[in-house]
């Protein structure tokens, strides 16, 4: 924004210590004048004794003190207050600086102002740690970005590959080229949708609605119950209300894909799922657990970044397009909840989401 030029602050603050201090000296130089006063008589005196002032006698003598006295004032609170004014906006002069090397796209210094804790230094930690978070999520939209590009250009090139082979090849089976195009088509879709959700969840586009988290948790699993049975899966679902506040969609898609997870990386035909639902005091918790390998701790801390697979989890037609926990983690974000993996000691996974319960609950 273009604004005309003004006084810096620190003239101005100068100018009010300046005249902070000359409004002191006036008040204590009146507090003696009055005091004087008071034994001062007033008019000409007759005495046979030693000389005594009158009023006129101390205006004469006390009037040019006080006023180069004010002057004095004047010029000591001018050069202290230019000082002091200097010495107090030192740190606001680093912020600044801070801050219009971030406007150039600079996210990795930080100001780090030493020092005791005051305004100053509590503006500059909070400026630190936009930075940080800046930073972090560039990073972050950077490498998605590089993910998604490779994972979009891969059915696109199996299409170009396929259609050159089809061209080459006047008695290629036609059929089977359609099918083939058929399921890289829908691989493509399936992962441009994921990404329009990914970004729907980020940008927090919906109506909040007190809704009954059990219920969602209720129809997602039995929606992916013939997908549960085909695998020899049993899933289980148990949970009083659970009451928070969001988008229904959303937080159905959310329990979906952690129970789709579950169900996939699972071991057929001896495996079991656990979807529960707790209401506590302040939060409404959903936890979705699974049989399945045994998975390390640095490979769990992963699973939630986009386009991120186990290598050690179990791989199947459908394993998805890696975007099922990305997404979990974003719309449990925009609801201001948790999402926490921890892997089961006997093989398996523990996930647990933590949402904000329902305003009188």
């Amino acid at each position: 924004m273009d604004r005309a030029p003004g006084v810096s602050v620190r003239l101005k603050l100068t100018l009010s210590y300046a005249g902070f201090v000359m409004l002191a000296g006036a008040l204590l130089l009146a507090v003696v004048w009055v005091f004087l006063l008071r034994y001062v008589p007033d008019g000409p005196l007759m005495t046979r004794g030693p000389f005594v002032p009158n009023r006129s006698d101390l205006e004469r003598a006390f009037l040019p003190k006080a006023a180069a006295m004010l002057v004095v004032l004047l010029a000591f609170g001018l050069a202290g207050g230019w000082v002091l004014a200097g010495r107090m906006l030192a740190p606001l002069s680093r912020i600044t600086g801070a801050t219009r090397l971030a406007a150039t796209g600079s996210l990795s210094h930080r100001i780090r102002l030493p020092g005791r804790k005051d305004e100053f230094r509590d503006l500059a930690d909070a400026f630190d740690g936009m930075l940080a978070r800046l930073e972090a999520h560039v990073a972050e939209q950077r490498r998605f970005a590089a993910n998604a590009s490779h994972e979009l250009r891969t059915p696109l090139a199996i299409t170009q590959t396929l259609l050159e082979v089809a061209r080459n090849d006047q008695h290629h089976d036609t059929g089977r080229l359609v099918d083939r195009l058929q399921v890289v088509n829908t691989r493509a879709i399936d992962l441009t949708e994921a990404l329009l959700l990914l970004s729907r969840a980020d940008q927090r586009s919906f109506a909040p609605e007190d809704l009954d988290l059990s219920l969602i948790a209720e129809e997602a699993t039995e929606t992916l119950l013939p997908l549960a049975e085909e695998r020899g899966l049993t899933v289980e679902t148990s949970g009083d209300v659970t009451r928070t506040v969001g988008s229904p969609a959303l937080l159905l898609q959310l329990v979906t894909n952690l129970v789709h997870n579950a169900i996939v990386h699972n071991l057929p035909g001896q495996g079991g799922v656990w979807v529960t639902t707790r209401a506590h005091p302040t939060a409404a918790e959903l936890t979705v657990e699974n049989t399945g390998p045994r998975l390390s701790s640095h490979v769990v801390s992963t699973l939630v970044e986009p386009f991120q697979r186990g290598t050690e989890r179990i791989r199947t037609g459908h394993a998805g397009v890696g975007l099922g926990l990305a997404i979990v983690k974003s719309i449990a974000k925009a609801h201001d909840g948790t999402l926490t993996l921890v892997p089961r000691p006997a093989g398996g996974l523990r996930v647990t989401v933590r949402l904000p319960a329902a305003p009188g609950t």
